[in-house]
């Protein structure tokens, strides 16, 4: 038997010896938050009894009747099966002290927060990995709005503020992302010919679409060393953008090579919209963040160490990437939301800057120095003859 288990039948036993409890349970502890059936129905039960005013709810220490307990029970026999008498008084034997009835609760919805917590976490990832195959993006931010709410409200009963909290440093709790699907994979190269074939479309998706939004790392780094060279103003073409990559380090034999590059950004039949095919990208971003974030949070409420009022926060600190791919995917359908403006997309460099970006890539002349003017030579010094007398 665990400690929760424990917990919730120490609750259920102070109220059957001590009616008074309830005053300081109902505000805050309902009958959901047992993990167990019978302890739900039982804890139903003396609810439904006391608004009906039995005469057991009213009484004191020492004198509670045996029907406050025996009518519980039979009440609790038509919410579930299998609540006898002999269980009840097994909760009142687990009971170590009456007066603790909500200590004893609390443990019970810290509890409730760990498993309700999982549980949304378990179905956002199950949304996300629906739409990831239906290729949209709702039902995800269903799901999402629904977990967000759902750590409102436990912070409310917890007595916490409901903020972004991060968690310590520690390992990893997500493995790396599975194989880019291939659909995805193919919309990415396409965009990235789209921005190479035309760049001056990168000032429609700039605003809005990241690197990281890209699922493959090849991909990353290629939008990178074309985001670089529009930035400077300088051309773009395969070769300006082979050479980018070469000089930020991206080409090796796993991710990025020369091969790849060139065949991603062949010219040749490329005629399409970049901001239809980023928007794909960023709504496959989403999906996959909040994939991402429903296994840390999922994580983190597994872990019974983790108190409630920190998981509370750590769960809000985890749904934070999500929103902020939200926001950007929102502006690529829509763009920017009416009252919050954003900020300016970067517009490309001046003449005059990138001249001077061109001028660091370029190899440094060194003038040559004037060789010192020689000095005349001394003329040696000759002793005057004298003439003959």
């Amino acid at each position: 038997m665990t400690p929760l288990d424990r917990a919730e039948q120490a609750v259920i036993g102070a109220v059957f010896l001590d009616p008074s409890q309830l005053d300081r349970l109902t505000p805050w502890l309902r009958p959901e938050h047992f993990s167990r059936p019978s302890h739900q129905a039982l804890y139903a039960s003396v609810l439904a009894l006391r608004e009906r005013a039995h005469p057991g709810s009213t009484a004191v220490v020492g004198a509670v009747p045996v029907s406050w307990v025996a009518d519980a029970v039979t009440e609790a026999g038509t919410r579930t099966r299998g609540v006898t008498a002999s269980y009840a008084h097994q909760l009142v034997a687990a009971c170590p002290h009456f007066g603790n009835a909500v200590v004893y609760g609390r443990m019970v919805l810290e509890g409730a927060i760990h498993r309700t917590v999982a549980e949304h976490a378990v179905r956002l990832h199950q949304a996300a990995r629906a739409d990831t195959v239906r290729g949209g993006a709702e039902e995800t931010l269903l799901r999402a709005d629904a977990l967000a709410g759902m750590l409102g409200d436990l912070a409310r009963r917890w007595s916490v503020d409901a903020r972004p909290v991060p968690p310590p440093t520690g390992p990893e709790l997500v493995a790396r992302a599975p194989a880019v699907d291939g659909e995805l994979h193919a919309d990415e190269e396409f965009l990235l010919a789209c921005l190479a074939s035309r760049p001056d479309q990168f000032g429609v998706v700039v605003g809005w679409l990241r690197p990281e939004d890209f699922a493959d790392l090849g991909h990353q780094q290629l939008y990178q060393a074309l985001g670089a060279l529009h930035h400077r103003g300088e051309p773009v073409d395969q070769l300006t953008v082979l050479w980018e990559a070469q000089r930020r380090g991206a080409l090796n034999d796993l991710d990025l090579d020369a091969e790849r590059v060139l065949h991603l950004l062949d010219p040749l039949g490329v005629a399409g919209s970049a901001d239809y095919f980023g928007e794909r990208v960023v709504s496959a971003a989403l999906v996959r963040t909040a994939a991402e974030s429903a296994q840390r949070i999922r994580a983190l409420a597994e872990d019974a160490a983790v108190p409630a009022g920190r998981l509370i926060g750590h769960a809000l600190h985890a749904l934070g990437p999500l929103d902020e791919v939200r926001r950007r995917w929102h502006t690529a359908r829509s763009g920017p939301p009416p009252g919050k403006p954003q900020p300016p997309a970067p517009e490309r460099a001046s003449p005059g800057r990138a001249e001077a970006a061109r001028a660091r890539s370029r190899p440094h002349r060194v003038a040559p120095q004037p060789l010192a003017a020689a000095a005349p030579a001394p003329v040696p010094s000759r002793t005057p003859r004298r003439s003959p007398a």
